[in-house]
């Protein structure tokens, strides 16, 4: 079988590179040339880029084999990730990779500002010993002011804790107890504003934050204030900084991020009392190589049909070490539910019961959502596009969880209700160190079966014989019997046989079968 191949449309680190190479065919090319983008993209599973190679819906339909674009970096400006969704490619870039870079420079650049730094360099250079006109302020007992404290301000907190700084914090998003533990105290705007001898930015730039720290906010803040930026261009207002400077109103500033790039003159740079820098956050060769270790482990990731933390376009985020082990049992459980269901219900139910939901296991909707899925429709079933299957479709999903559960320890079921009222469920459950995956129950029929690769299923009027009869059809076509349940609800009632098999059933066998036994319902289910 040939490798997949993954195309490296931009720099990536040697180390992002050697992973790449254990498992894939690696190709290049130049991303931000088109006439060699396009066709290098053909038949390509996985695309590699970082901010100059535009993936939009022209590049996506050249390539339709594409699995995975990594973004080997933070941004997502330069991918269209709805177009990417709706052709069910997976989006995913390194969050982490340059976090401790960026925190780094902010706090660089809050400190060159404040001891005046870049002025003082200028000035020796040129012959200029001037010690008293660049005096500056220390941070010790200042107060600073972190506008978003996610994970690059928390890392910017932590940092500043050492200076003995009062830190203040501005963000919707963060409990006060959460922010307490980090010794940071949240607090309005206005009144961050106010207080702040140092404001620090660190906001993703959206519809609500561009421009957030603009003339009305810079009319708020201490005359000897010093804002940092370098999160996102545009969140800070350079026209806004630039008259607040000129009129006094604003001691400094250290910006590294611009609201447009690259950016080689702008009036900010008049002001000795503002050190500035080409957007260089995440250039450290640490962020850097990080960068393409992360990406290169989700492409991996993504190529072998795993759930991947990393992905933008995929609900749930980090999957628990303890939940992942079912994601590949869900699935399947999606399609043996499809299979006896004969088409695709109009209403599934995800219900996952016992210690396993002390996690986040919404991700088990979307991996028995691409089970369901996989075997009915010609497009590719990923985790990001079988919530749209299923909206298209009009197959309304819900999830349950409960602790209680008394048979397992831990147990997942795929229950739905066809378009004719007829009800179908399918519950598993993994048993033992090695997570084996095992058939629990099947349209209320108890039962203890391992999944394998063959399966099938043959419901009947319980009499005496049929098992023997089943055996020697099986024999007569030279198909092994690697295990076997019978299930029923009531001494002469209605019987379930579940077959594990060596080899698939043959067509002409399985309808000998069910005449043979009269059987009500035939269904084989080949999950390799």
């Amino acid at each position: 079988m040939p490798k997949p191949s993954v195309l490296v449309a931009e720099e990536l680190s040697p180390a992002g590179i050697a992973l790449l190479e254990e498992d894939f065919e690696v190709r290049r090319v130049d991303g931000a040339d088109r006439s060699q983008l396009l066709p290098a993209l053909a038949g390509v599973d996985a695309l590699i880029v970082r901010s100059a190679t535009k993936v939009d819906a022209e590049a996506l339909a050249a390539a339709s084999n594409l699995q995975v674009v990594a973004r080997a970096g933070v941004g997502l400006d330069n991918v269209d990730v709805d177009a990417a969704t709706k052709a069910g490619v997976l989006v995913v870039n390194a969050p982490t990779s340059n976090i401790v870079s960026a925190a780094e420079q902010a706090i660089n650049l809050l400190l060159a500002s404040s001891r005046n730094t870049a002025p003082a360099h200028n000035a020796l250079i040129k012959g200029e010993w001037k010690r008293s006109k660049y005096t500056g302020v220390e941070l010790y007992d200042k107060t600073v002011g972190i506008v978003g404290l996610g994970r690059i301000g928390a890392l910017v907190a932590q940092r500043l804790a050492a200076f003995e700084t009062r830190i203040i914090a501005y963000d919707p998003f963060v409990q006060p107890s959460r922010a307490a533990q980090m010794g940071v105290e949240m607090v309005s705007l206005d009144e961050l504003l106010r207080s702040s001898d140092f404001i620090s930015i660190h906001l993703p730039k959206n519809k609500d934050t561009v421009g957030l720290i603009g003339d009305e906010a810079l009319r708020k803040v201490k005359p000897n204030v010093r804002v940092i930026n370098a999160a996102r261009g545009g969140i800070l207002d350079e026209d806004a900084l630039y008259r607040a400077l000129k009129e006094g109103r604003v001691g400094g500033a250290g910006i590294d991020v611009w609201a447009k790039e690259p950016c080689t003159d702008s009036p900010l740079f008049e002001f000795e009392s503002v050190v500035v820098a080409p957007h260089l956050g995440a250039s450290t060769e640490e962020a850097q190589e990080k960068a393409g270790t992360q990406v290169a482990r989700s492409v991996k990731l993504a190529l072998s049909g795993e759930f991947v933390p990393d992905a933008v376009n995929v609900q749930g985020g980090a999957v628990a070490e303890d939940v992942k082990p079912a994601l590949p049992l869900t699935e399947k459980l999606g399609r043996i539910f499809t299979s006896l269901a004969r088409g695709v219900a109009s209403r599934v139910e995800v219900e996952v019961r016992g210690e396993i939901v002390a996690h986040d296991v919404k991700v088990l909707e979307l991996a028995a959502l691409k089970g369901v899925f996989l075997d009915v429709t010609e497009e590719t079933v990923t985790f990001v596009n079988a919530p749209l299957l299923a909206k298209e479709r009009g197959v309304e999903v819900t999830m349950t969880t409960s602790d209680d559960n008394s048979d397992w320890r831990n147990l997942v079921t795929v229950r739905g209700i066809l378009p004719d009222g007829q009800r179908v469920s399918v519950s598993g459950t993994l048993t033992g160190p090695r997570h084996y995956e095992k058939l629990v129950e099947i349209n209320g029929y108890d039962m203890e079966i391992g999944l394998s690769e063959h399966m099938a299923f043959f419901s009947y009027d319980d009499r005496p014989g049929i098992v023997g009869k089943v055996g020697a059809l099986l024999g007569e076509a030279q198909i092994n019997i690697a295990g076997m349940q019978v299930s029923r609800d009531q001494q002469g009632g209605k019987a379930l046989i579940t077959l594990t098999v060596d080899s698939a059933i043959p067509d002409d066998t399985l309808e000998e079968i069910s005449k043979e036994i009269k059987s009500v319902s035939t269904r084989q289910v080949d999950l390799d």
